[in-house]
């Protein structure tokens, strides 16, 4: 996975034992999923700032609490990138040219409406992460491998509060 962006990574000397190559690999996957996390979370923040209708006050705090959760994934991608010798790319610049996500609707006010852009966000998110813990277990990183096990697990558990508010019984 190479970075879509202009920002070059810097690269720096540790004792971390996996090869330098391997290295520049998992931080250029690491910092384009650091953009995918921000750029989710300043959505989720969109969709929490402008939520209108019935359900108003339980999405207001339910897509705070995510973008919350989000913001602690986002630093720890970052420090995983920086403890391999690399640089974090994480302003909110980088973030919006590097991210993989579509860009958030503007016209969105109803909370049904936010929930479903959130749930196309989610799913799209969530398998780019699953594809990561595959590479960096590929790569012999099981500690990157395993932290993006604990986002998977954690946004696929955020991806099923949003669509249970969208899904009716079959």
């Amino acid at each position: 996975m190479a970075s879509r962006g202009k920002t070059k990574a810097r690269h720096f000397t540790t004792h971390i034992d996996l090869p330098p190559a391997v290295r520049e690999q998992l931080v250029d996957m690491l910092n384009d999923h650091l953009a995918d996390t921000f750029d989710l979370m300043s959505q989720v923040k969109q969709a929490h700032w402008n939520v209108k209708g019935r359900d108003f006050h339980s999405l207001h705090l339910l897509f705070d609490e995510i973008a919350g959760e989000l913001t602690e994934f986002v630093d720890e991608l970052a420090e995983r990138a920086v403890s391999l010798g690399g640089y974090a790319a994480g302003t909110a610049r980088m973030a919006a040219a590097n991210s993989a996500l579509p860009e958030y609707p503007a016209d969105v006010s109803d909370g049904l409406d936010h929930l479903r852009a959130l749930v196309e966000r989610f799913g799209l998110y969530s398998a780019r992460v699953r594809t990561a813990i595959d590479a960096a277990g590929k790569m012999g990183d099981q500690a990157t491998a395993d932290l993006y096990t604990e986002i998977a697990r954690a946004v696929d558990k955020r991806l099923w509060f949003l669509e249970a508010h969208i899904q009716r019984e079959v």
